[in-house]
C-alpha cells in the first residue's frame, strides 16, 4: 500500500512539474496554435499587402509586418494563407495565432476578436473605368459596386446600391472592373494605386474616409495581444514599420495622419 501511495504521488509530482514546463514553454502565457511559432494568416490576394511568390509562399507588407513581429516575441514566423472572408473566424477558432490581413477595425470585428494598436493607416476609395462619369458615392446610387467578401466596404457601398458583387479578393474585383464589369470598386486607396502602377484601366475618385489597420488576436489571449502590442510600438519607434512600408507601398503609411 506504501508503495502504491509512494508511486502514485511520483505520478502526481512528474504530472505537475510537467504542467509547469508546459506553462513555461507557452511562451509567458501566449497561447500558441504551433508552440514556438508565430502563426499568422493574410489573404495572399491583396497586392502590395499580401500576395504569392513563385514558390508557393506569401511576401508584402503585411507579411513582413508578420515576420518582423515575430522577431520581437522571440518565435518563428509561419505564415498561412487563408481566404480573407474566412480569417477573423479562424483567428476566433484558434487556427492562427494572429491576422496580419490589413484588418481595419471595426465594432463588428471587436465583437469576435481584439485588435493590436495599428500598424498602418489607410482609407477606402472608389474607382471606376476612366469613361465612366462617377466622381462620388452619391453618383454610385442603383449601380453595381464589387468589393472583396469578409472586407468592410460591402456595407459603405450598401449604403447607395443593392446591387453589391462580393468577390474573392480586392485584385480580382479591380481586374473585373478593367475588363468592363460592374460599375465600380470600392477598396484600399493603396490597393487601387497598385492596380493603375500594374496597369489596370481604372481611375480612382472620392476617398471614402480614414481607416485603421491592426492585428486581430482571440479574445482569451491577452499576453499575446500586450506582446504584439509591445512589438508594434518598437517597430513603430525603431523605423522599422516605416521601412516595409516604404519598400512596399512608395511612402510611409504607418504614422496616424490625425499626429501628423
Amino acid at each position: 500500500m506504501r508503495k502504491y501511495v509512494k508511486g502514485l504521488i511520483g505520478v502526481l509530482l512528474v504530472a505537475l512539474l510537467a504542467a509547469c514546463g508546459s506553462d513555461e514553454a507557452s511562451s509567458d502565457g501566449m497561447k500558441l496554435a504551433d508552440e514556438g511559432k508565430f502563426t499568422f494568416a493574410a489573404s495572399g490576394e491583396f497586392k502590395p499587402f499580401s500576395y504569392m511568390n513563385e514558390d508557393g509562399t506569401m511576401t508584402g507588407f503585411d507579411i513582413e509586418v508578420g515576420e518582423a513581429v515575430a522577431k520581437e516575441l522571440g518565435l518563428e514566423p509561419e505564415q498561412k494563407k487563408f481566404k480573407f472572408g474566412g480569417i477573423v473566424e479562424g483567428v476566433k477558432a484558434g487556427r492562427f495565432d494572429a491576422a496580419v490581413a490589413s484588418h481595419t477595425i471595426t465594432e463588428e470585428r471587436l465583437q469576435a476578436v481584439d485588435f493590436s494598436v495599428p500598424y498602418y493607416f489607410s482609407g477606402p476609395q472608389i474607382f471606376v473605368r476612366p469613361d465612366s462619369d462617377v466622381e462620388t458615392l452619391a453618383d454610385l446610387e442603383g449601380k453595381v459596386i464589387a468589393v472583396s467578401k469578409g472586407s468592410t466596404y460591402a456595407t459603405t457601398a450598401a449604403e447607395v446600391t443593392d446591387n453589391v458583387i462580393l468577390l474573392d479578393s480586392d485584385v480580382t474585383a479591380l481586374e473585373a472592373l478593367s475588363k468592363g464589369k460592374h460599375d465600380a470598386v470600392i477598396t484600399d486607396f493603396v490597393t487601387g494605386k497598385e492596380a493603375i502602377g500594374a496597369g489596370m484601366k481604372v481611375e480612382g475618385k472620392e476617398l471614402l474616409g480614414r481607416s485603421e489597420q491592426a492585428i486581430a488576436v482571440a479574445k482569451d489571449n491577452e499576453e499575446l495581444l500586450n506582446k504584439i502590442n509591445e512589438a508594434l510600438e518598437k517597430l513603430h519607434e525603431n523605423g522599422t514599420l516605416t521601412e516595409i512600408s516604404e519598400k512596399y507601398i512608395g511612402e510611409d503609411i504607418t504614422k496616424d495622419p490625425e499626429k501628423e
